[in-house]
This record gives structure tokens, C-alpha cells and sequence, in this order.
């Protein structure tokens, strides 16, 4: 590889916020970033956990820092926002909700998702604005999902109880629409927004069961690992998608395809 193809991925210099960074997903991510020597916030509201993460990093010559706060909390944002003096890179990576079909999901489980996974990432964005229209290389990324764009296959969950749930895919379809209508508000400034909709990426947690179906219904005939994440992430916030802007990344395997 060429050095002038290693530079276009290059985030050196850059400065990076990631929320949820220490999720399933949310800590590959941070690390790619991290990786491509970019100096990366990590936020979440587990304190414990961020440290964790952080010290990992630095302890391999990354540069990291923790930013410990809820993103719900329109004052903490503020506050955090008012403590920094750059930003090039934004991953919107945070979540919040259980599972269950429609039967065992309440008024309660959609507002709060709806709140983390896209009002929040609505009010990152403005409280970050003034630091990404001075970056030449400002990039925002969402995490959507696969079941933004699809229904789940309820045939292949044990029971209802632990069905994907409506208010995920209904939260994530939101942030995908409010990835394009930012795309084409803020393109002239220089500003790229686009979503990654992986899937499936089951969680350790996850029963055998539905592992297996998951991988069976695939057209890969396998799992999404969180270091798969990487490569996406890694394109999207660097130079290498200079020129993608409102695009959903769709890394699910095929699964949309089918």
C-alpha cells in the first residue's frame, strides 16, 4: 500500500466523539478511530467502564480521554461542549431500550429510545456545529441498523419476549431520515453526515438459539463481530469518503439483500 493510500485514511491531527463507547459495538469503533491517530473523546454515563477503556487505550501509545456524562442532559452537553477547543469527528453510537414485540413494549420504552438515539444525536450535532464548520474534514457518523430498513423476522426469535423490539427499529429508521436531512442542510458547509446500519451483531448475551438463526438466515452464512465495524468507520470518518455525504453504509452481510 502506497503511502498516499494510507494518508487519505490517516486521522492524525483529528479529534473524535464517540457515545456509547464502551457498548458492544461502541468500543471497536473507538478504537479504529483511536487506531488512525485520532485523539478520541469517549463519552457514556458509566465512569467505571469509560476508565477501563481509556486506560487500554493509552496503555497501547492511544490517545483517548474520557467524557462521562449523559448525552440526554442538555446542560452536561453544553458543558462538555464548552470545554473543548476542536472537533472533527462525531459517531452518534448510543442506545437505549430493552426487547419484546409490540405486545410487551410501552409509551415509556419508545420515548427513551427515541431520545437517546436521535434527539440526542440532533443536539450533539448543534452543541458541536461551531467546531465542525471550522474542521476542513468534518465527518458525522450515526449508527442505525439493519432494522431501520427492515422488520424483523419474529419466527426466528424464541418468543415474544425477546422479539428485536418496535421502538429500536422505529428510533433507528428516525436517525437514518435525520442523517439525510442534515447531509443536504449543512453538504454547503463542508460538513459530511452519513449512517451505518449494521446487522446482525448479536451481543454475548444473546441465547444460542437465536445466534444460530441469525447465522442461518444470513447470505454470508455468519455473525457481524464488532471488528468488522472497523473498516466502515474508519471510511467514513476519514478522507476516503470525501465525497459521501447522507449515505446509509450498510454492513449486515447481505441481510437487506435477501
Amino acid at each position: 500500500m502506497t503511502n498516499k493510500v494510507k494518508n487519505i485514511f490517516s486521522l492524525d491531527g483529528r479529534k473524535a466523539f464517540i457515545s456509547g463507547a464502551y457498548g458492544h459495538l461502541g468500543e471497536s469503533m473507538s478504537e479504529a478511530l483511536a487506531e488512525a491517530g485520532a485523539h478520541v473523546y469517549l463519552n457514556g454515563r458509566n465512569l467505571k467502564k469509560l476508565k477501563k477503556i481509556c486506560k487500554k487505550f493509552k496503555d497501547v501509545g492511544l490517545s483517548a480521554e474520557i467524557a462521562c456524562f449523559d448525552i440526554t442532559d442538555e446542560t452536561e452537553l453544553k458543558k462538555f461542549f464548552s470545554s473543548i477547543n476542536k472537533l472533527d469527528i462525531v459517531v452518534n453510537n448510543a442506545y437505549s431500550g430493552g426487547l419484546g414485540d409490540i405486545d410487551h413494549s410501552s409509551s415509556e420504552d419508545f420515548r427513551n429510545s427515541y431520545e437517546v438515539s436521535v434527539v440526542a444525536a440532533n443536539n450533539i450535532f448543534k452543541h458541536s456545529l461551531k467546531y465542525l464548520k471550522k474542521s476542513n474534514c468534518a465527518s458525522v457518523i450515526n449508527i442505525a441498523s439493519m432494522y431501520g430498513m427492515v422488520s424483523p423476522d419474529h419466527k426466528i426469535y424464541p418468543d415474544k419476549k425477546t422479539t428485536n423490539s418496535p421502538f429500536y427499529g422505529a428510533s433507528k429508521a428516525a436517525l437514518i431520515q435525520w442523517t439525510k436531512y442534515a447531509a443536504c442542510q449543512y453538504g454547503k458547509e463542508g460538513i459530511r453526515v452519513n449512517s451505518i446500519s449494521p446487522g446482525p451483531f448479536p451481543n454475548m448475551i444473546s441465547s444460542n438459539q437465536l445466534s444460530k438463526a441469525l447465522k442461518n438466515k444470513s447470505p454470508l452464512s455468519k455473525l457481524g463481530t464488532p471488528e468488522e465495524l472497523k473498516g466502515p468507520i474508519l471510511f467514513l470518518a476519514s478522507d476516503a469518503s470525501s465525497y459521501v455525504n447522507g449515505a446509509n453504509l450498510v454492513v449486515d452481510g447481505g441481510w437487506t439483500s435477501s
